[in-house]
């Protein structure tokens, strides 16, 4: 007897392996993709801007990155507390304009490097519903009050016609020649009302189905439907049940690295988190021989593995071999 509908994706016609550049953008279940891929020691960028939950700051951050003028002091604002940029996250906020403007020139930096050497491009949208101030959408609205915003759902056709642009654009799109792969969030907008939710998830579906079918550079993963429809069940949720629990996300990378990453990065993928574990370990004498041994195994294993960084691992076995010396 079966008592749920497992979901297995089809095979990825976007590939990500070692070799490849990528940049992650949008809600907070891109930072968990990010996190998985970093940990697994893959090159990857992610959110250099801070989270991003609608799919047209998303696409507003790409053209920054693209173009990254410098921001200005004029575009900051100031709470009382601390000093914010409608375009970026509350994370990049600071008591002072000086460290506020610092902290988002940087990301606006990194943000371009990223984006001008990533290959791969994976792209979460969260919601559809977006605030607008001064006839601007925000990415984020810094707890000002409601009345200073206006309220509406983004169209199909809205955003699909925005990252239509950034991939084909009449000058060649910040986002042409990359592979992409869109995601929607399996976070639930509870603020948003689940009806309200429920319609606003339908239309970044429907938006990136939109895409895939115009654009053979454009794969789903189907995050979204693996929360609701494979896992659904509360007790893989956090707490606050409306975000993704822990083995929720651990589950939805186990079928990301098998649908989506190459063969030979599965393949490595088992030796690159025996080195990161091994880093973890703590061994019982750290002046013995059979620590020092074990040491040095780890460094022979990445020597094996010249295409990750294992800087910060090579460094932890090198120091216990001089300490040991």
């Amino acid at each position: 007897m079966k008592f749920r509908t497992e979901i297995e994706p089809s095979p990825s016609g976007v590939q990500i392996g070692y070799e490849n550049r990528v940049l992650t953008l949008g809600s907070c279940f891109a930072a968990h993709i990010a996190g998985k891929l970093a940990e697994a020691k893959f090159r990857v960028t992610a959110n250099p801007s801070g989270i991003l939950f609608n799919p047209l700051s998303i696409a507003a951050a790409i053209r920054s990155y693209a173009d990254p003028a410098p921001v200005g002091w004029e575009e900051l604002g100031f709470d009382g507390e601390v000093w914010y940029h409608f375009g970026f996250h509350g994370d990049l906020s600071a008591p002072t304009a000086e460290e506020a403007l610092a902290r988002m020139n940087a990301a606006r930096q990194a943000g371009a490097e990223a984006l001008r050497t990533a290959d791969r491009v994976i792209l979460t949208f969260g919601t559809a519903w977006v605030y607008e101030h001064g006839g601007e959408i925000v990415a984020n609205c810094h707890r000002k009050p409601a009345a200073e915003f206006s309220r509406r759902r983004l169209s199909v056709e809205e955003i699909a016609e925005t990252f239509a642009e950034l991939l084909e654009g009449p000058l060649e799109g910040p986002l042409a020649g990359k592979q992409i792969i869109l995601t929607v969030s399996p976070v639930r907008h509870v603020g948003d009302t689940l009806p309200g939710n429920a319609v606003s998830k339908a239309v970044l579906r429907l938006a990136a189905e939109e895409l895939k079918q115009r654009f053979g550079c454009v794969e789903y993963f189907p995050a979204y439907e693996i929360v609701t429809d494979d896992l659904r069940d509360y007790r893989f949720y956090a707490d606050d049940l409306v975000h993704p629990a822990p083995q929720a996300v651990a589950y939805i990378w186990e079928k990301f690295a098998g649908t989506v990453l190459t063969d030979r990065a599965r393949k490595l993928l088992p030796e690159v988190e025996a080195v990161v574990a091994a880093a973890a370990h703590r061994p019982r004498n750290p002046q013995g021989e059979a620590h020092r041994a074990f040491c040095r195994r780890q460094l022979e294993r990445i020597a094996a593995l010249p295409e990750m960084d294992f800087q910060s691992e090579t460094a932890y076995f090198r120091r216990c071999l001089e300490i040991n010396s």
